[in-house]
């Protein structure tokens, strides 16, 4: 596939498997998915876990914050089909070889990933994201020896900017430090999938995935103009046409 790399968001959720359970992961990676896309939130005690959202009403119908449980608490609670949250370090554990995309959702989460991360040695197979930068650069500078990283909103912002600026020095002063944008289609107006913005960034070393691309036949465009890869909630579906 020339490299393009199609990550699993949340994993690859079913009718009876979740979102971002340890099941959504190895159906990802058993379909061929390049990289799991997931969320890390904080527990009250300080363990990274994977969820997406703050609070736990939307997945398990319980009125209280994850930053208000403790680990034993949360690591019980069933999220649907006798599926649990599991905790940062037994995703990395259980897929050794897997590629994690991690969007650090809280301050509480910076320390505790980096720790994980560590003591795992999982530096290599990891790329740390927020939509905070400051947040995914206090996450980063905890990882011993360096971990790749994604522009956070108001640096894709200013890249978007000065590439229709025109301004090529400060397109790359701003992709300094970062590996990827991890980027909508089209946000406020802005269009991101020019192919005068992706070449841009492909030129800084910087690799170009959309989010949340479900339609086949707009990852092909988004390929043709030269993303490097793609978040979707169907990586069975489009790994299968890209091979076709």
């Amino acid at each position: 596939m020339n490299n393009f790399q199609v990550l699993a968001h949340r994993g690859l959720v079913s009718e009876f498997v979740p979102e971002n359970t340890l099941k959504a992961f190895a159906d990802a990676l058993h379909a061929g998915a390049d990289v799991i896309e997931t969320d890390i939130q904080c527990t009250k005690d300080g363990v990274p876990i994977i969820f997406h959202d703050d609070d736990l009403i939307r997945l398990a119908g319980i009125p209280k914050k994850i930053s208000e449980s403790t680990w034993k608490e949360i690591s019980v609670i069933d999220i649907g089909f006798g599926k649990r949250i599991p905790s940062l370090e037994k995703a990395l554990a259980d897929f050794p070889t897997a590629r994690f995309n991690l969007d650090i959702k809280t301050k509480m989460a910076e320390a505790p990933v980096a720790e994980v991360v560590n003591r795992l040695q999982a530096q290599r197979r990891v790329l740390i994201s927020s939509f905070n930068d400051l947040r995914s650069k206090r996450t980063c500078n905890l990882v011993k020896g360096g971990v790749r990283t994604s522009a956070g909103s108001w640096r894709v912002l200013g890249l978007w900017l000065s590439s229709a600026l025109g301004a090529t020095p400060l397109f790359s002063l701003l992709s300094h430090g970062v590996d990827a944008l991890q980027i909508p289609v089209s946000k406020f107006g802005l269009r991101f999938d020019s192919k005068r913005f992706i070449h841009k960034a492909l030129a800084n070393k910087l690799e170009v995935h959309f989010w949340t691309i479900n339609d086949v036949a707009q990852v092909r465009k988004l390929k043709a103009l030269g993303a490097t890869g793609v978040v979707t909630d169907n990586c069975d579906i489009v790994i299968a046409a890209l091979k076709k």
